[in-house]
C-alpha cells in the first residue's frame, strides 16, 4: 500500500490537500500532486516482478 495522503495532504488542515497540490476543487490534486505521489511509489515495486512478469502477452482478436 502507498500513502499517497501523506506525500499530498496539508499537515495543518489534514483533511485538505497541500495548496501546492490542490487543482483547485479541493478533491482532485494538480500535476504537481500527481508528481508527489508518483515520487512515492518506490520503483523496487517492479523490478522485484523480474523479467518473467513483463513478457508480452498475446493480442486480443479484433471485431470486424
Amino acid at each position: 500500500m502507498i500513502g499517497f495522503d501523506r506525500v499530498t495532504r496539508d499537515p495543518t488542515h489534514p483533511t485538505r490537500f497541500l495548496p501546492a497540490h490542490d487543482s483547485g476543487d479541493h478533491l482532485h490534486p494538480n500535476d504537481l500532486g500527481y508528481q508527489a505521489m508518483g515520487n512515492a511509489v518506490p520503483l523496487e515495486l517492479f523490478r522485484s516482478l523480474g523479467t518473467g512478469y513483463l513478457k508480452a502477452q498475446p493480442a486480443l482478436p479484433t471485431k470486424r
